[in-house]
């Protein structure tokens, strides 16, 4: 690749209904930043960092990429020129002498939007914190502009600059780079379009009465917020069974329709995606693009009462999407999005037509890779992600487990909670999962 023209990489239906969530907030400055902290044993060196971005580049260009659009319904691309004209993604470093100072230095990078066509699709800060130790730790940021990968790509990222790290004499991959980028499916048009129909009548079906964002009334949405939490799980046996992600997405409904009734929402039917990566197991997979189908769970406010009840309720649901291939012709479906005019991409279905697209966020992001344990020369001690959300629903709820961490992410858009209702959120995720807060917790 290093002496190739000007490359495309165009964007995956998932990259562009992440894009589609945004329009209709014309002018508020609000992006697409998704973040990935390391937290460190120890200070990391800017030089390292900067050689194994300057090495990956050699190989792949697209985090020096920029956004193109060739006229205004086009198809939505990366474009990146030959290896002399890509620059580095920007480096900035902070330092810090408290927690509280910590979590303001990291709102403000979740804060200053990506501008893709312009810009570098990643960024990277490094807080040097002085708070805890004789000599200070330090947290490598990962921000990206969330169109260009989704959270395991983020990890893939780094892993590929680490390797890059630590083998300093040769490419960990020899001649044979991976492939950064998911293969195109090889079925033929008519088979697609088949899957894909069947697909959208399903999602038709889905939602006869409207969802109610966990936020309320619709209003000019403001600056992204976060808290995360970490916790350290019991070793029951049972513990096993709140690790799936139905008894999680039951707990967090909990917490959401206490939420909802502070607002007088009532008995609101609850609509939420659930992502499903299709990567294969057991393997890396591609880094870029968001390679994701989804699965819609559905449930009323009153349901969240008995959780046990409904995680058994969410996971047939599941099983019968998977059963009727659902899973699947979403992800076929998601490849005719990309010609789509972004404004009007979430308008095909009834149930979105008032703008009100499902009721809250919920993922869980699973383990740290384990590939990760160090990091430019560091022991990792935790990670976690921080997205920013859409404006409607405007909240969302994240799970991650990193070295005995089980990491909780609640990340909103100001006016739509307060932090002390975030903190109510939390607590109710806490108690049941039945888990002890650790001293990483800001």
């Amino acid at each position: 690749m290093r002496n190739e023209p000007v490359r495309r990489l165009s964007l995956r239906g998932a990259d562009v209904v992440l894009m589609a969530h945004h329009p209709r907030w014309k002018g508020v400055g609000l992006g697409h930043n998704t973040m990935l902290v390391v937290e460190c044993d120890g200070p990391l060196e800017s030089d390292r960092i900067e050689r194994a971005w300057d090495r990956f580049l050699d190989v792949c260009p697209w985090p020096a990429a920029r956004l193109r659009r060739p006229f205004p319904w086009g198809k939505l691309y990366w474009a990146a020129g030959p290896r002399p004209s890509l620059a580095r993604p920007p480096l900035r470093r902070a330092t810090v002498a408290s927690r509280e100072a910590f979590q303001r230095e990291l709102e403000i990078e979740l804060n200053a939007a990506l501008e893709p066509r312009r810009e570098a699709p990643v960024r990277v800060l490094i807080v040097d914190d002085e708070s805890t130790r004789a000599t200070p730790s330090s947290a490598l940021v990962l921000t990206w502009f969330h169109p260009l990968m989704d959270a395991r790509g983020g990890e893939n990222l780094l892993t590929h600059l680490s390797e890059l790290d630590r083998d300093v004499d040769a490419t960990p991959w020899g001649d044979h780079p991976p492939g950064f980028v998911s293969d195109p499916d090889r079925r033929s048009l008519l088979e697609r379009s088949r899957i894909a129909r069947s697909s959208l009548e399903y999602l038709r079906s889905l939602a006869p009465v409207p969802p109610v964002s966990a936020g309320g009334t619709p209003r000019p949405p403001g600056r992204a917020c976060f808290r995360c939490r970490s916790f350290v799980a019991p070793d029951a046996v049972e513990e096993r069974a709140t690790r799936e992600i139905c008894w999680r997405v039951a707990l967090v409904g909990k917490a959401m329709s206490e939420l909802g009734r502070r607002r007088d929402h009532g008995d609101v039917p609850c609509l939420l995606p659930i992502s499903v990566d299709v990567r294969s197991k057991g393997e890396v997979g591609a880094t870029f693009g968001n390679n994701l189908a989804f699965h819609f769970a559905r449930f009323r406010s009153s349901e969240t009462a008995d959780v046990p009840a409904l995680a058994r309720a969410l996971r047939r649901q599941m099983a019968d999407a998977i059963r009727d291939g659902q899973i699947e012709a979403s992800q076929v479906a998601l490849q005719f999005l990309p010609y789509r005019p972004l404004s009007r991409m979430l308008q095909v279905l009834p149930w979105t037509t008032g703008g009100e697209l499902f009721s809250f966020n919920c993922a869980d992001l699973a383990d740290w890779p384990p590939a990760l344990g160090e990091c430019f020369g560091r022991k990792v001690l935790n990670a976690y992600h921080i997205p920013v959300v859409p404006p409607r629903p405007g909240i969302g709820v994240f799970f991650n487990r990193c070295a005995g961490h089980n990491n909780l992410v609640v990340s909103w858009i100001e006016g739509v909670a307060s932090d002390a209702e975030a903190a109510r959120i939390i607590e109710v995720i806490r108690e049941g999962m039945g888990w002890t807060e650790t001293a990483w917790s800001a």
